[in-house]
């Protein structure tokens, strides 16, 4: 019988920043039945995988290996012999010092069918995030990638140091910085200036680069009073000059802050991608989770009876969904509401109504429930009848004031928030290492549930020095009744008016 032999695809996956994938090696990973990926790997590729996707990590970190190159061989042989299609995900490009070559050869003496799919290097990435060009008209046209770590069997060197130094103008090597002593003692002693520039760039692409820059007569000293390690890359040569006016990764206005989103999971992605994109390290806790109310008659009976209603009044973007949700799982649509009059809350939860074809009559001032009520007093709503479809958790406040004005207020659950724990183990202890920056609250129960993860007799001591972001102020009210200190609110009570607020903070400091 025919052995069932499976493909491997060996993908480079960039240098860290997760949006240097290439378009074919995205598709390779929501296509794979296993996805094996290396430590320099961005994590957050994995997001793209399949539901039911095996992921299996085999990083190799300095001497720490989870698994030997040859054992990793022999996984994915396995793998693809079971008829699987498995994603090789390495740092960088597979071909560059990624050792691709190697597992591309048991791939061939097992039969196996293979393809290559290049990844951008952090030989150029790197350089390129600090602001230095590998090559330029004014200093030099050629360029050479030497690896920092040589197999530490050999007996000899394969790096002829002499026609580095005489023929080539920028030198990059990667992986060495624990030889990086011996590298700039050899590039002397062959005969380069002890003036040369150079630099040295960690975690390069990523929230966490560092570059520290010097010449090959005192970079060894700058890069350990600097406590600079490895994952970095080390660049030589005149170019490394133009750093001084081109360097821009790291002077976004928040490069090198943590900052926790705490926003339910679904909804982060909007404010992780604006603070990352300003430099931000963001780790995404969030405290709450949105979920089905317990019954759904309540609302169903609703929507089936929505032409008795004259008002539909949203406070928020899930509300929208769950009201559509249910609006379309009844067999119906927005011809429903031709004869409504709208209200929104926030021009997120408006845009979201558009989406399914509803324009708000009202857009109050300000994004707060008190604003609407304000809305209404120029309505007259006595004896109009209210749908109000929103969160079980939602503040009473809002179909109280419209009450008192006369109207019929049918106040439905159309969602659920439910505390989640996820990630509360890395954040006490990021917490506890006091690498935490800021946290960002996005309503009163991101503020609620994140104080119930924190131990109180650590709070005080673990809140002292965070400053704390709020989406507004009744955010920030519940924040403080609880203990935090806010020092960022947000004048427009919205993500990017969030953000904005941040920005400014920093900024001012």
């Amino acid at each position: 019988m025919k052995t069932i032999k499976g493909k491997v695809y060996l993908v480079g996956a960039g240098p860290g920043d997760p949006g240097l994938i290439t378009v074919k090696g995205l598709e390779c990973i929501k296509n794979a039945d296993v996805i094996i990926y290396d430590y320099l790997a961005s994590p957050v590729l994995l997001k793209h995988a399949g539901e039911n996707a095996e992921i299996i990590y085999v990083g190799k970190k300095g001497s720490n290996h989870t698994l030997p190159q040859d054992k990793i061989s022999d996984l994915i042989v396995e793998k693809a012999s079971m008829g699987l299609t498995v994603a090789r995900l390495k740092g960088g490009d597979p071909f560059i010092f990624g050792r691709g070559a190697e597992e591309a050869e048991e791939l061939i003496e097992a039969g196996i069918p293979f393809e290559v799919v290049p990844g951008v290097t952090s030989a150029i990435a790197a350089p390129a995030y600090a602001g230095i060009p590998l090559t330029h008209r004014s200093f030099t046209s050629t360029v050479a990638f030497v690896t920092g770590h040589e197999d530490p069997t050999k007996e000899k060197s394969n790096i002829d140091w002499a026609s580095l130094v005489k023929g080539l103008g920028t030198i990059v090597f990667l992986m060495g910085v624990k030889n990086l002593p011996n590298i700039t003692k050899q590039l002397i002693s062959h005969g380069m200036q002890s003036d040369m520039p150079v630099a040295l760039v960690q975690w390069g692409t990523t929230p966490k680069q560092f570059t520290v820059s010097g010449t090959l007569d005192n970079i060894v000293e700058r890069v350990k009073s600097a406590g600079l390690k490895s994952p970095a890359i080390i660049v030589v040569g005149g170019v490394v000059k133009l750093r001084e006016t081109m360097k821009w990764f790291e002077n976004r206005p928040l490069s090198g802050k943590r900052i926790v989103v705490t926003r339910a999971r679904e909804q982060a992605s909007d404010l992780v991608k604006l603070l990352s994109d300003l430099g931000a390290e963001c780790l995404e806790c969030p405290t709450i989770k949105v979920v089905p109310p317990d019954d759904w008659k309540p609302l169903d009976a609703a929507i089936k009876n929505i032409a008795t209603c004259d008002w539909l009044v949203f406070t928020s973007v899930n509300g929208v969904n769950a009201f559509f949700e249910r609006l379309f799982k009844n067999n119906m649509d927005a011809r429903s509401l031709g004869k409504l009059r709208t209200a929104s809350i926030g021009p997120a939860t408006a845009k979201r109504m558009f989406d399914f074809g509803l324009t708000s009559d009202i857009v109050p001032k300000s994004y707060r429930a008190e604003s609407v009520i304000e809305a209404f007093t120029n309505e007259d709503i006595k004896g109009k009848r209210i749908l109000l479809p929103r969160a079980k958790e939602a503040r009473p406040i809002l179909p109280v004031e419209l009450a008192k004005m006369g109207a019929e207020v049918d106040e439905i659950t159309a969602y659920c928030t439910e505390e989640v724990r996820d990630n509360a183990d890395l954040l006490l202890s990021r917490l506890e290492e006091g690498t935490i920056d800021l946290i960002t609250f996005t309503s009163s129960s991101t503020v609620k549930n994140f104080h119930a993860l924190i131990p109180p007799e650590k709070f005080n001591d673990l809140m002292k020095d965070i400053t704390i972001a709020s989406i507004g102020p009744i955010t920030s009210d519940t924040a403080k009744e609880l203990g935090f200190d806010v020092h960022i609110v947000a004048e427009s009570f919205t993500i990017p008016g969030l953000g904005a607020a941040i920005r400014q903070f920093y900024n001012q400091k």
